[in-house]
Formats: structure tokens, C-alpha cells, sequence
């Protein structure tokens, strides 16, 4: 029998504000499995320096927690996304 591994992503959510710019964009680190399912949680203190994520979305609405938020953006080639391998 075969078992497959169980593939898992590392993605960072930006809560910003289009509307006030002086409003602090709020980040999330969110563990999903390979079917985008969310497995953990992390609120982040503030926006991390180095680029770890295998994907960052981004929502411009001024929300500030991720349950409140009904659409996101992916953005590609972000400086935070981790470079892909291949």
C-alpha cells in the first residue's frame, strides 16, 4: 500500500485598510493542507522581514480578522513569497 504525504502551505494574509492608510495592516499566518483547508491560526505581530510563505493573499477592505472577510487577492511574486523551486 502507498501512503502519500500529506503536503502542507505556509500562507500569509495581509488585512489592510485603501481607505486610511494610517490604519497598521493587520497579518496572519495561516497552515492549510494541500486541499486549502486551514489547520492552524497565528495573528503576527507585525510583517515578517524574510520571505517564508509559499503564497500571500491580501484583502484592501479594512477588516480586521479573517472570519469578517469574505474575499482575498493572491498576490503573485510577492517579496514575502518564498521563491519556487523546479
Amino acid at each position: 500500500m502507498m501512503t502519500m504525504k500529506k503536503l502542507k502551505r505556509k500562507i500569509l494574509v495581509i488585512l489592510s485598510n485603501r481607505l486610511n492608510r494610517s490604519q497598521k495592516p493587520c497579518c496572519f499566518e495561516l497552515d492549510c493542507d494541500d486541499k486549502g483547508n486551514i489547520l492552524q491560526q497565528r495573528p503576527l505581530r507585525a510583517q515578517p522581514k524574510e520571505a517564508r510563505f509559499d503564497e500571500v493573499w491580501e484583502n484592501d477592505e479594512g477588516k480586521t480578522d479573517i472570519a469578517s472577510t469574505h474575499r482575498f487577492k493572491r498576490k503573485y511574486r510577492h517579496p514575502l513569497e518564498r521563491p519556487k523551486r523546479g
